[in-house]
């Protein structure tokens, strides 16, 4: 089949026409509606309590899965995990120094140690949207909270020297694992878009870890009995989120003659 010209430009009104359609099945801003979605966030935060003794500023880029029902309530799944560069603790490894003031390798060659804050989260999420001062039903002051698991260590790195003392296992004495309960709080502003092209929100973040350390001896310290008092690790800052939207498409009707 040849096309002229005239079909052509027909044919590509009506492809650019399909979209349009189809989004303005979606446009909802005078109604809050129902939508499963899936968040990209990034968050920065400062420690507090007792996470503040061993590290500083910390990043958090993870996932929020959730589904918003048509009255506003929110319920999510929340996953994160959290890096720096900032460790506070010191001395950890002076027992590995030589009289030079060297950390030297299995080849007696000086090497270099780094260590970076880790950690992750995972929390169920409770919250609501509330549409304040804006006609769209579906954007307004984003609030939600939860529970859940956090855990955060030191991660050793050597520069693929090989230095027996911190290696495999041994490193196990040295990252001072800690696992526990998480509470966490937000509050922002969510903007979905009437034509659900796109959607993100933004706000203030804390969280709480009572926690407790899991290894049961640091290398560093080995005469000293590693602490089993619950801790209180808290961090706060903020966080931004960029939401895929998920629809459910409009059932088409059929009519037969």
């Amino acid at each position: 089949m040849v096309l002229n010209l005239s079909s052509m430009k027909i044919l590509l009104l009506i492809v650019l026409l399909i979209p349009i359609s189809s989004f303005s099945q979606w446009s909802k801003s005078d109604t809050a509606i129902s939508r499963a979605w899936i968040g990209f966030e990034y968050g920065g935060n400062w420690t507090q309590a007792d996470l503040a003794e061993r590290y500083g500023f910390m990043n958090h880029i993870g996932l929020m899965t959730g589904f918003k029902t048509s009255k506003n309530w929110f319920y999510g799944l929340q996953s994160s995990f959290h890096f720096g560069k900032n460790v506070r603790l010191t001395g950890i490894f002076d027992h590995l120094i030589d009289s030079n003031g060297n950390i030297t390798d299995v080849d007696g060659n000086i090497a270099a140690v780094v260590v970076y804050p880790r950690g992750f989260s995972i929390n169920a999420s409770i919250g609501k949207i509330f549409p304040v001062l804006n006609s769209n039903k579906n954007s307004g002051i984003f609030v939600h909270t939860g529970v859940g698991y956090l855990l955060h260590r030191m991660k050793i790195e050597t520069n693929e020297q090989v230095i027996p003392q911190i290696e495999l296992d041994y490193k196990k004495g040295y990252d001072r694992l800690t696992t526990g309960v998480n509470l966490h709080q937000f509050v922002g502003y969510n903007f979905m878009s009437s034509t659900g092209g796109y959607h993100f929100y933004g706000g203030f973040y804390a969280q709480e870890g009572f926690t407790k350390n899991r290894r049961t001896i640091n290398f560093d310290e080995p005469d000293v009995p590693v602490s089993t008092e619950l801790r209180l690790d808290v961090q706060i800052g903020f966080k931004l989120g960029w939401v895929i939207p998920i629809y459910k498409r409009q059932p088409k009707d059929f009519y037969f003659n």
